[in-house]
């Protein structure tokens, strides 16, 4: 494991431990999410799928907490995980949109949960 890797571990941990506090709250729409989350869905919407290099399973999104999914997808715009197409797509998402894509993945019954 990278010290990178370690570090942004140890701050995804601690936004959620504080999450009252300076983060983003996933209070968003679903209904919206859904149309916003198109793009998600051709990886994180299709069962079994893997990232072509590095070789690994896509993380599953449906059903994660809304604050958590707030949280990694800002860590993308920010440059604290890495990831170039992930960091491509949400550079111009505004906090709204990410809002309302993390309400939509966290509902119990959300699409395809993609990679296991």
């Amino acid at each position: 494991m990278t010290i990178k890797s370690v570090l942004l571990r140890g701050a995804v941990c601690l936004a959620l431990g504080v999450a009252g506090v300076g983060m983003a709250h996933a209070a968003g729409d679903p209904e919206v999410g859904a149309r916003k989350a198109k793009t998600c869905l051709g990886c994180h919407g299709v069962a079994g799928s893997r990232n072509a290099y590095p070789s690994y399973n896509v993380p599953k999104l449906g059903g994660q907490h809304p604050e958590y999914l707030v949280t990694a997808m800002q860590a993308y715009q920010q440059g604290l995980r890495d990831h170039d197409t992930m960091e491509a797509l949400l550079s111009d998402l505004s906090d709204e949109d990410l809002q309302d894509i993390a309400a939509f993945f966290a509902q119990p019954r959300s699409v395809q949960h993609g990679g296991e």
